[in-house]
């Protein structure tokens, strides 16, 4: 639960992936494991045990266990007081409002794929320290920082230095709009998109055309697949 993930200052990971690229960045307070994970040896200065596969099952959040289990310091992952200096140059996602944990992996693994170093955050968005969160990132949740801020005041600060694009129903076409290479690209809440007062701050509204035009088509795209699809042309043409 994440009042005590708080009140501990700590996180759990499970698998060989997930644990062995976050122990590449960070060491883990404990680790719990079977006598097949063979890393666990190699962990010195460690609190380590070693478990059957059913002590390990009993622990385990997941349906199907993955020989370890490690507990990991939630990082301090803060802004600096210079907010442009620490995004200029660079390409930021902002999630506004995405509560679905499974979306949130998956859109830190797209960021770590996209080459994307940070994303930020609103109050509102899913915890990162979701154990569902942690394992759909796969690993990159140890690579890519996730900051959790006041969006709106965080974009008014960026305003005027930066581009920041937004991605709305009734944007220009992603494909045909001029992309820079650095900016914020914000991704709205899965039911609501954008808010009202974050999406007042874009100075790019851009959307993904649905095909072919006129045709009946679904409302929209899961957020994590809009945000992939942001993120390649986005990529591709800078």
């Amino acid at each position: 639960m994440k009042k005590f993930r708080t009140r501990e200052g700590a996180f759990v990971a499970e698998g060989p992936k997930v644990v062995e690229d976050l122990m590449e960045t960070m060491p883990p307070k404990r680790l719990i494991y079977t006598e097949e994970w063979t890393i666990g040896k190699q962990a010195d200065g460690v609190q380590m045990d070693i478990v059957t596969e059913e002590e390990l099952s009993r622990l385990s959040f997941l349906q199907h266990p993955q020989k370890v289990l490690a507990v990991f310091d939630i990082p301090s992952n803060n802004l600096t007081g210079n907010y442009v200096k620490e995004f200029e140059g660079k390409l930021t996602l902002a999630l506004d409002s995405v509560q679905d944990p499974g979306n949130l992996g998956t859109i830190i693994r797209i960021a770590d794929w996209f080459g994307i170093e940070t994303i930020i955050c609103s109050h509102e968005t899913a915890d990162v320290y979701n154990p569902k969160v942690v394992q759909a990132t796969m690993g990159s949740i140890a690579r890519v920082k996730v900051i959790y801020t006041d969006l709106k005041e965080t974009l008014k600060n960026l305003a005027g230095h930066m581009p920041i694009y937004g991605t709305f129903l009734n944007g220009d076409n992603i494909y045909k709009h001029n992309l820079t290479a650095h900016g914020v690209i914000v991704m709205g809440n899965e039911g609501r998109g954008i808010s009202d007062e974050v999406a007042r701050l874009v100075t790019d509204r851009i959307m993904i055309p649905n095909y072919p035009e006129g045709r009946k088509h679904a409302d929209s795209l899961n957020v994590a697949i809009a945000t992939a699809i942001t993120c390649s042309e986005f990529r591709k043409k800078s």
